[in-house]
């Protein structure tokens, strides 16, 4: 008789996304095999068909909720989960596909589909947050492959995941490279973005994008008005608060103030 496995068991869930976390996750490589020593991937399609049934001791959720299937779909992955984490800027904070919020995604369907009553969404591209209890959001376009294990780590042994809440500057100036706002005036929205990319975009001599979402406590009326200041017009400071995290909250209202 085949033993069952007293491995806790963990499952990935995509919702609205790219697959890019998901991806991250299967780039952690030998890391990747040593975690699954200790626990059994028991739902994870991009990395097998094999799928084992739940309940789940920890979920990590992909995408944004952006139809009325998915809403309902998210309900069952909380049922099944004894702890859900969402991965990513769609699962955290509504995706690049958020921007939709903005507008009325209806004229978008009839503009992009040949049978627009085909198509059944929502009105909004939502975070997962929005619709079922997450017990961690880890944010980030795509998610950093070692918080990530951080975070399966952290679960597995009953513990707070160790995460950085500071912004990306304190990356820049571990990584020596030169403030790009204050010596070439390049529009960066290091200073309200949660660290964890490792500053990429400054160092090859390119603002930061907030990729990671907004910091703990970012001022980003005093940084918009600084980009202000020195000669941002209103619709590229709109545009610049509108990319991957543009419905997280801080992002949001500070994009909605230059309307």
């Amino acid at each position: 008789m085949k033993e069952t496995s007293q491995k806790p068991k963990l499952a990935v869930w995509k919702f609205a996304s790219c697959d890019g976390c998901q991806l991250s996750l299967l780039n952690c490589e030998d890391e990747l095999l040593a975690v699954a020593d200790v626990i059994e991937i028991a739902n994870f399609p991009e990395a097998s068909r094999e799928v084992i049934p739940g309940p789940y001791e920890l979920s990590l959720v992909e995408g944004s909720i952006t139809t009325p299937h998915d809403k309902a779909r998210i309900q069952e992955v909380r049922r099944q989960s004894k702890f859900l984490v969402t991965i990513g800027a769609c699962a955290t904070a509504g995706g690049i596909q958020a921007l939709r919020n903005f507008k009325d995604v209806n004229a978008f369907i009839d503009i992009v589909y040949a049978h627009p009553d085909y198509i059944s969404s929502l009105a909004t591209s939502s975070a997962i947050a929005d619709h079922v209890p997450v017990d961690f959001e880890l944010p980030g376009c795509p998610v950093n492959k070692q918080q990530l294990l951080e975070v399966i780590i952290a679960f597995l042994h009953d513990r707070k995941p160790n995460i950085p809440h500071h912004s990306v500057c304190i990356e820049c100036k571990q990584r020596d490279t030169v403030c790009l706002a204050v010596t070439q005036d390049i529009p960066c929205l290091g200073p309200v973005t949660r660290a964890g990319c490792g500053a990429i975009c400054p160092a090859f001599n390119r603002g930061c994008y907030g990729c990671f979402g907004p910091m703990e406590t970012p001022n980003t009326e005093s940084l918009a008005d600084e980009l202000r200041d020195k000669g941002m017009i209103t619709e590229d400071l709109l545009r610049l608060f509108r990319t991957y995290n543009a419905d997280s909250p801080a992002f949001k209202m500070e994009s909605e103030r230059h309307e």
